[in-house]
């Protein structure tokens, strides 16, 4: 008790105690009640036996293998060299001389620093949208990838990651009180950025239950009685789809996506589509539709009516250029004067790192195959995403061998999102630990084999189901190693707390 007293008291000038402004009982619920599991106890308590481990002390491995966070070059993956080219002569342009650097890398530099103020990335972007040519870019990408669907470079803005976008954009969307305050329709499974936001904006948050015996597809009937239910106690607003898919790795078809598209249409909400992923498309039998083209070809009563904001990111994909914190939106059918209002908040942030929408422009304008660094950015790109149809391939195979263990195809994205069995008596210990079974279950397999994952109830999922997070990027050799020590866990786990159930598949 003195010692908490001492965490919010502080003495003044005069010697007496005097209460510190800021507690956790006058902070704002609103932050105490986010949650983001990717980085919650069991990565803190990873990163505690990590340094431990470096300092001597005894464990029964000898590295934490983190697979909690999509993070590939954390995980051992080479940067794309054009990109850090590119960004290298913007960030020092005095190389912009060497003969060190390809032409097309030079070409690309000289014109992101032209569009910037004073040509260099160390300035604000003069636009709090972002820098103007490199919009201009992101416009010609998203024509190119959707077959010639046109796209105004005044209805993209540059972000700070995908995440700033998403969270701008929910912001704009959360009004009213009581039963007319905004909901927000998100897949659950989910990536907790959105229940985090939702928390912190006060919003109200509607679930809708991703079909996990379908491969984790959209249904709409599941839409319907989601909406149904909720317009009981809110106005919903928003929905939000991630595709492909995180945590669950799903690519969804063409048909649900126009599903989606005709439900918000019919209901008058706001489309948000989490595109971060759509280079990470594994199996041969699928591809990538954007909202936006599919969108486009249900007709100009859809097209120029449904509001719809797609994001994209440098951090994923084949680059996996995380810090640069680099993003995109692209905002169709906003109200005019609203369209101001987003501008206006944009810009009480100044711009996003110039840095990073210079790495967005080289995601969004790579080598041509005429240009001098084509091939090797060809086989960078090439070896990157062939090795992660490989470990998808490899990881869903091999949890599938596991009693108790069953894991849908990882067809896109980073992560593979497996059910998995957690006996009775194991729930009820859980229980009295007053922690989630597969939270415990994720503490125990770090403390026993160093392997950190996220447990399913950090993302969310169908009473009575239990799941973990992991992605499928560690390497070749390292991520086999992971597998088997995980096998190895799960079994000797069901053994310890066996029962006359068997386990489900």
């Amino acid at each position: 008790l003195a010692n908490e007293r001492e965490d919010t008291c502080q003495k003044n000038n005069n010697g007496k105690m005097r209460e510190k402004t800021l507690t956790m009982d006058t902070l704002n619920p609103q932050v105490k009640a986010v949650e983001y599991a990717v980085r919650g106890p069991i990565v803190t308590k990873a990163g505690d036996i990590e340094r431990g481990l470096q300092q001597g002390q005894k464990h029964p491995f000898t590295e934490v293998i983190k697979a909690n966070i999509g993070d590939s070059h954390a995980m051992g993956q080479k940067p794309i060299t054009f990109l850090r080219q590119v960004v290298a002569l913007c960030s020092f342009p005095e190389l912009l001389n060497s003969p060190s650097f390809p032409e097309d890398a030079k070409q690309r530099a000289r014109r992101i620093l032209q569009g910037c103020g004073g040509q260099s990335l160390g300035v604000y972007s003069i636009a709090s949208q972002g820098v103007d040519c490199i919009r201009q870019d992101v416009a010609v990408y998203i024509e190119q990838r959707d077959k010639g669907v046109p796209a105004d470079w005044d209805n993209i803005y540059l972000t700070t990651g995908a995440s700033d976008g998403i969270v701008s954009i929910l912001k704009m969307l959360v009004s009213g009180q009581g039963r007319s305050r905004s909901g927000v329709m998100i897949p659950i499974p989910q990536y907790p950025l959105y229940s985090a936001a939702i928390s912190e904006l006060e919003a109200v948050q509607i679930n809708y239950y991703l079909d996990e015996d379908n491969c984790w597809a959209l249904d709409i009937n599941e839409l319907h009685r989601a909406y149904q239910a909720a317009k009981e106690h809110c106005h919903p607003r928003v929905i939000c789809i991630i595709n492909p898919g995180n945590p669950t790795g799903q690519v969804q078809s063409r048909k649900c996506i126009e599903d989606v598209l005709h439900f918000a249409y019919e209901e008058n909400l706001f489309v948000m589509s989490d595109e971060v992923y759509q280079d990470n498309v594994y199996s041969p039998d699928l591809q990538f539709h954007s909202f936006k083209k599919v969108l486009y070809e249900m007709g100009p009563e859809y097209f120029n009516t449904v509001e719809l904001a797609s994001f994209h990111s440098t951090s994923k994909g084949y680059s996996g250029e995380c810090g640069f914190r680099g993003g995109y939106m692209e905002v169709l059918n906003l109200d005019l004067e609203v369209k101001a209002q987003l501008v206006k908040l944009l810009s009480v942030r100044l711009c996003p790192p110039v840095s990073g929408q210079a790495a967005m422009d080289v995601i969004v304008n790579p080598p041509l195959p005429h240009e001098p660094s084509y091939l090797q950015f060809h086989k960078e790109k090439s070896a990157v995403l062939g090795a992660l149809a490989e470990k998808a391939q490899v990881t869903e195979q091999t949890l599938n061998t596991v009693p108790g263990i069953k894991c849908n195809p990882v067809q896109g994205a980073m992560y593979a999102f497996p059910r998995i069995f957690i006996p009775p008596r194991a729930v009820e210990e859980a229980k009295s630990l007053g922690m989630s079974p597969d939270m415990m279950y994720c503490l125990r397999l770090l403390e026993e084999t160093g392997i950190c994952l996220v447990p399913g109830s950090g993302f969310g999922q169908r009473e009575g189901t239990y799941h973990f997070r992991m992605t499928i990027l560690p390497t070749t050799e390292k991520l086999k190693v992971l597998l088997e020590k995980l096998r190895d866990f799960h079994i000797k786990f069901l053994k310890e707390y066996a029962s006359l159930e068997e386990p489900k598949r």
